[in-house]
This record gives C-alpha cells, structure tokens and sequence, in this order.
C-alpha cells in the first residue's frame, strides 16, 4: 500500500456551490478540497475578510484543507491585450491561497509551443515569469496543469524560467492521455522536479485532438465538425490511465501531496467522487 498521499476534491465537482462541496468533500472521506477562485464565490474581489474567515472556518470544521486555488482564465495566448488583467488577478489569488492556508494555485496557460523561437511562447514566458518571481517572494507556486502539450515540452519551457522560481506543474494525467497521447506514468518521471499537485482524473482518447482548439478559447470536450468527440472523460479505473503505475511513479519521486478528484462531466458526480475516493484508497490504504 501507498501510504504518502491524501485525497482531495475539486469542490466545484459536486455542483452544490462552495459551501455544498466543502460538506459533501468531508462526507466522501477527502481530505482537502481545491477551490476555483477565479470567478463566483471565491473571486477575490468579492471576498470581505469576515467571509474569507467563515469559509476558511468551514473547511477546518469539516476536517479538511485547501489542497490548491485554481485560477483558470483562457491561458494568455488568445487574447494577450489581456494578459496584464489576467496576471493581476492571478496575484491577488496566489495572495488568497496563502489566507486559506495553501501555497499552490494551478491553472492552465494555454498550450506550450514545440518552437521555442515564436511570439506564443515568449508570451507565456513574460506571463509565467511574472507569476513565478511573484510566487517566488511571497511562497506560493504557481502551478501549470498538464494536458496541451506533452510532459517534455512543458519541462523544456519550465526549465527556461527555472531562475524564476515559484513555478511547478499540476499534474492531471487523463489530460494527457485524452488530448496528446502521451504516458502519464512517463509524464512523472519527465517533470519529477516540478510537480505539486495532481488531479486524479481518467480518460479516453478517441482520435487525436488539435489542442490548440481544445485549449484556446473552446471548453475541453470540443467536438469536431463531424460531430464526434475527441476523447471522453470516464470514472477512475474505466480509461486509459495507468493509475497503478502512475501512483507507483508519484511514489518514486517522493510526492506526498494531494489527489485531487475532478469530475468535470456526468450525471451524478457525488457517485462517481465517491467511487473514485474508494479507488484511490485501494491502492493507498
């Protein structure tokens, strides 16, 4: 048994508003909980310093964390006239994620070009250079998520900012099966150095994916002209994630952090949450 690890839920999963996943998360058996804070409940923004307490309060008193904030917003290729706004905002989140007591937040960047020598990738680089000296000074990690593009492309272009600091990778291995076929066992070995949290997630690809279309300004799940999708997002154990060796994996490199369920598609999403805490448990205890 793998003992190092501990379950999480991405709250927004149970489709029962904040305070409805912070419960149902505890009622499961999790043990942290991740938190979208780029828009609704947790926006920064709307958060008065009474309301951060009684949501921070919420959680402890449910015998949970936060395992990580997200702050996903597009990524900052599509649209970079915005990207000083999204920056700026993803600074006022990272400074969340230290009042409710956690030092990760993860969001997807758009995808990682192969040619480092084009405009979308220096980019990414003045973005994520941004967040990551930001991150840096104030001990939170910014921490891009997997699946665009495949693990030794997202080292090469982590790698290039590794002066900055405070950047890592949230790891979600059916991101990386659905849309570029890579192995997410691989995956671990490739971005050991960086990863701080995962999403413990399964998936199936169908056909090869234009990621640039499933991770610009299209939600995942595109589908193509003809109608038919990509791949599809199924409960863990049921796809093509290897999840005894990508555990074993996480294991080798000395990860101790968080599993994090996310359950982005179906009909009854408690049930599914619920079989996935009892799948990861049995290879965890």
């Amino acid at each position: 048994m793998m003992k190092n690890f501990r379950i999480g839920v991405m709250a927004d999963s149970f489709r029962l508003g904040l305070e409805g996943g912070i419960k149902k998360a505890a009622e499961v058996g999790a043990q942290g909980i991740q938190l979208y804070a780029a828009g609704g409940e947790m926006s920064p923004e709307k958060l008065t310093a009474n309301r951060k307490k009684e949501i921070l309060d919420l959680i402890k008193s449910n015998g949970l964390v936060v395992s990580a904030l997200c702050s996903e917003m597009g990524g900052f290729i599509h649209e970079p006239a915005k990207n000083s706004e999204k920056i700026e905002k993803t600074k006022r989140i990272m400074d969340l994620a230290l009042e409710m007591e956690t030092n990760v937040v993860t969001a997807h960047i758009g995808v990682v070009p192969q040619d480092n020598s084009i405009d979308a990738y220096k980019i990414l680089q003045d973005a994520c250079g941004s967040l990551g000296e930001y991150g840096r000074k104030i001990g939170v990690i910014f921490a891009i998520e997997t699946g665009p593009e495949k693990a030794e492309v997202l080292k090469a272009f982590l790698d290039s900012l590794k002066a900055t600091g405070g950047l890592g990778v949230n790891l979600d291995p059916a991101n990386l099966v659905m849309v570029v076929g890579d192995d997410p066992v691989k995956g671990v070995y490739t971005l050991q150095d960086y990863i701080v949290h995962t999403h413990a997630k399964d998936g199936i690809m169908l056909r090869p994916s234009y990621p640039e279309k499933v991770y610009g300004n299209v939600p995942e799940g595109y589908i193509e002209d003809d109608g038919k999708p990509n791949f599809i997002e199924v409960p863990l154990g049921e796809g093509q994630v290897d999840f005894k060796g990508w555990l074993k994996a996480l294991e080798d490199i000395g990860y101790n952090g968080f599993l994090t369920i996310e359950r982005e598609v179906g009909d009854n999403p408690e049930k599914d949450i619920r079989m996935a805490v009892d799948f990861l448990k049995s290879f965890i205890g």
